[in-house]
């Protein structure tokens, strides 16, 4: 979970191995700079979570992107500070692209919040930053030590959307938020339910991916979560 990205998408399967690999691919794959109520306690939010005018030329002002499934994808304007960050950050990373991030990043995220639940510490180390990482695995050890059970399903993403960027040096933070519909259940060993329910609620999730664009590892790693 060179600084090249690979061309080829890799099909999705249900093992988490082959996951990490199709999203390590997808994560920053350019495309072109193209056009683009929560209730109760969040299940999983073990930490809280960011110029200069770029010489190119400006492309057209984007749209929101609706998808076939109904996810709103939303690129921000490239004359704003938010989208002249991610103009540096392609100037740094030409493989870069702002939509084909946003595809990766909602990979990342149904990924993470799947593991997350299982309590699949591989997957999670993978993608997390190491403090990250800390956070959700100290949450994980809480669970299997209270034996509880968590389940986590991701049953529609109503939109992702870049809501900041940043650039230090070679080292990229991109910022997205997310508004997903999921059903989050935590149940004690006899089967009593702890938290949530079995109700589809609407989250708002705004996660920190960061990724050092010379680094040959092309995977971009969550930083920091926070919920809306």
């Amino acid at each position: 979970m060179s600084g090249g990205f690979p061309v080829d998408l890799i099909l999705f399967a249900m093992v988490a191995a082959f996951l990490v690999l199709r999203l390590r691919s997808v994560l920053g794959r350019r495309t072109g700079f193209e056009r683009p109520r929560r209730e109760g306690p969040h299940p999983y939010d073990p930490q809280a979570a960011r110029g200069g005018p770029a010489t190119d030329a400006l492309p057209e002002l984007p749209s929101p992107q609706i998808e076939p499934d109904g996810t709103r994808r939303v690129v921000p304007d490239p004359r704003s500070p938010v989208g002249q960050a991610l103009m540096r950050i392609r100037a740094v990373d030409p493989s870069f692209e702002p939509e084909g991030f946003l595809h990766g990043a909602e990979g990342a995220f149904r990924m993470i919040v799947e593991a997350f639940a299982r309590g699949d510490r591989d997957t999670l180390r993978m993608l997390l930053s190491d403090d990250t990482y800390g956070g959700f695995e100290g949450e994980i050890s809480r669970r299997e030590a209270a034996g509880e059970s968590q389940r986590s399903e991701v049953r529609a993403m109503q939109e992702t959307k870049i809501d900041a960027a940043d650039l230090r040096g070679t080292v990229a933070d991109v910022t997205v938020r997310f508004v997903s519909d999921q059903v989050n259940l935590t149940t004690a060993k006899d089967g009593s339910v702890v938290n949530g329910a079995e109700a589809v609620t609407e989250l708002v999730d705004i996660w920190t991916f960061q990724r050092d664009l010379r680094s040959q590892d092309p995977t971009w790693k969550l930083v920091a979560t926070q919920s809306a």
